[in-house]
């Protein structure tokens, strides 16, 4: 039976929930019989984040990592390509650290990219009447960290585990006062995250 390994954040930013977190939570069930989901919630915190899915990792021995955070302000499921080598904090995560202009690994290379189908995945997503979009920018906090580290983490231990990191909106509640903020329904985020499981199982099973 294929595994994939699903995680997503805690709250953070003085926030009390995480669209990244809630959807992941009830993620536990795809239309694939074939596959075992997985889910972690990790905390929004440099180090000790990586450290809870390299940990998931060697415990569940999965064949895939999607990792699943919250991008304010984004207009719908963004599917991540490009993992930097680069923490540069614009706020404190939740343990008050904010590096700045830091490698992740200086020994590292500059970047990394997806090794899920990432264009396949956003396609899905748009069959499922849910807007998606491939982005080129994981950002610098503590979801890039995450998507470098695991990336990085793969490579040196030479796992044949395909690696993701998908960005999601704001739930319509985190919204509320501002009503020219995007947001999504935990609903169709979830259908979101399903329709990517599916496609990352389909490419593991082909090849």
């Amino acid at each position: 039976m294929l595994r994939i390994l699903v995680t997503g954040f805690e709250p953070f930013g003085g926030a009390t929930v995480n669209p990244a977190s809630l959807a992941v939570q009830k993620l536990k069930t795809t239309a694939l019989e074939s596959v075992e989901v997985v889910t972690r919630e990790i905390p929004t915190v440099f180090g000790k984040s990586a450290k809870a899915v390299e940990d998931a990792i060697l415990e569940v021995s999965p064949q895939a990592v999607i990792s699943v955070g919250q991008a304010g302000g984004t207009p719908g499921i963004r599917v991540e390509r490009v993992a930097l080598n680069l923490d540069d904090a614009r706020i404190p995560d939740n343990e008050g650290s904010s590096p700045g202009d830091s490698l992740i690994d200086p020994a590292g290379p500059v970047a990394y990219w997806a090794t899920i189908p990432v264009r396949e995945v956003v396609d899905a997503i748009g069959k499922q009447g849910i807007p998606a979009f491939i982005s080129y920018s994981a950002g610098t906090f503590v979801c890039n960290h995450v998507f470098y580290s695991t990336c990085n983490f793969i490579a040196k231990e030479d796992m044949p585990v395909k690696v993701g990191f998908i960005h999601v909106p704001y739930l319509p509640c985190q919204a509320v006062g501002n009503v020219q903020t995007p947001s999504m329904s935990l609903d169709c985020i979830v259908t979101a995250l399903e329709a990517a499981v599916e496609v990352v199982a389909r490419s593991i099973a082909g090849g």
